[in-house]
């Protein structure tokens, strides 16, 4: 029987995680920038319909670094 397994499982996706509005403002604050500035990713991305993102919202993406352990950013969901 084969089973159905999550795209966030797979080992070369990074780890997605879907920020509560307060956690992007404060993200934003933090850089200086707005929304629109952000890397972009489509509601239609398998990792960002696994994750239930909706359109304005903010995903951060932890990526494994062998040189800093991890990578972190932000992209902005759009349609």
């Amino acid at each position: 029987m084969v089973t159905k397994s999550a795209v966030k499982d797979h080992e070369l996706v990074p780890e997605h995680v879907l920020l509560s509005v307060e956690e992007g403002v404060a993200v934003l604050k933090t850089y200086g920038i707005e929304a629109p500035q952000l890397p972009k990713i489509h509601v239609s991305d398998p990792v960002a319909k696994e994750i239930g993102a909706k359109v304005g919202d903010i995903i951060k993406v932890v990526r494994r670094s062998p040189t800093a352990k991890q990578s972190i950013f932000y992209r902005l969901v759009i349609d």
